[in-house]
């Protein structure tokens, strides 16, 4: 009988680990196994996708320093010099410092003018929040004819250009072709026939704020009536069931609502209504006797019309720090805000 032998060969403990992690590898490459993952998913995102927001950002930041950050950059460098007349024509670039924000801060007319803008920018921004407050809640109360003939009316004093509001508004208020002028004497007050609105610092005041927040209650009452949808109806049906009226409603059920709505609305408000150039300029020229200037009118006749670029770009410069405080306090909310929720 023939014996056949058949040669065995034996392993060592670390081959047999790395069949074994071999086996496994293949089995989970199999139906039933865990797909294996490469090295790129595992790692997180490619490069190219981490870099691709920052290229889609690229030109809306470039437009922005272009526009916005060499204006900027410019009118900080002026403010360091001594630009009149004559450097301008001669091209002289005389250094002084501070002497520009020194002088400024030293007028007392700088100052007068600095409470004029914050007394104007308070009555505006007022005016509109709760004018369009108003007229929000009023669209919401609306039927559908009467809201959208409303809303076509704001819609229309909201896109009027800024130059042509403020020359029909001229011309409403005109000494004596004025509409104004007229509707007042056929009501009975004679005395208003021929009455010039822009030879006061009060009356012409008058003029502005009403052309100012005319042109800016649309936007909050559209805002307003879009957050108003937000809110669901049964907090006003449980309201109403407590014995609520409109006005604890109100304070009770909309405006807590609305906390950020109404923030960040007066914010925007306040920073539109601080730099207002075009209605208070056109309206008067700042006049009369300077008494309705505001710092962006101040700016600009300061710079352009007495053509003293390094006081005028000092004024601006001052203007932009006090809007830059007040956008550090809403932040400061903002991220108040965020940490309470």
């Amino acid at each position: 009988m023939a014996v056949h032998s058949e040669r065995v060969q034996t392993q060592s403990p670390d081959q047999g680990e790395a069949a074994v992690a071999r086996t496994d590898v293949i089995a989970g490459d199999g139906a039933g196994g865990t797909p294996k993952k490469t090295g790129r998913a595992a790692g997180g995102p490619s490069l190219g996708a981490r870099v691709a927001p920052y290229l889609l950002l690229l030109p809306a930041i470039a437009a922005t320093l272009g526009l916005l950050g060499w204006p900027l950059f410019k009118t900080v460098l002026l403010s360091f010099q001594n630009l009149n007349k004559r450097q301008f024509i001669q091209h002289l670039t005389e250094w002084n410092g501070f002497d520009n924000y020194r002088d400024q801060l030293t007028d007392s007319e700088f100052w007068a003018v600095t409470g004029r803008t914050v007394g104007f920018t308070v009555v505006n921004v007022v005016l509109i929040m709760v004018g369009g407050t108003l007229v929000g809640l009023l669209l919401n109360r609306l039927g559908k004819t009467m809201r959208l003939l409303l809303s076509l009316a704001l819609v229309l004093a909201w896109a009027m250009p800024v130059v042509a509001a403020t020359t029909v508004y001229t011309w409403l208020f005109d000494q004596n072709f004025g509409v104004v002028n007229w509707f007042l004497d056929q009501l009975g007050w004679h005395s208003m026939a021929h009455f010039n609105w822009y030879s006061g610092e009060y009356s012409t005041f008058f003029v502005i704020v009403l052309l100012i927040v005319w042109g800016s209650i649309p936007f909050v009452a559209f805002n307003m009536y879009a957050a108003l949808t937000t809110i669901p109806k049964e907090l006003y049906e449980a309201a109403r069931m407590d014995g609520a009226g409109p006005v604890k409603i109100f304070t009770a059920v909309v405006y807590p609502s609305l906390k950020p709505f109404f923030l960040a609305t007066t914010f925007l408000e306040v920073i539109w209504v601080f730099k207002a150039f075009t209605q208070v300029y056109l309206i008067n020229h700042g006049g009369p006797d300077g008494l309705t200037r505001t710092l962006p009118v101040h700016a600009f006749l300061e710079g352009i019309g007495a053509q003293r670029f390094g006081a005028g770009s000092a004024i601006a410069v001052l203007t932009i720090l006090m809007l830059a405080a007040l956008m550090a306090y809403y932040f400061r909310i903002i991220l108040k805000q965020e940490d309470e929720l």
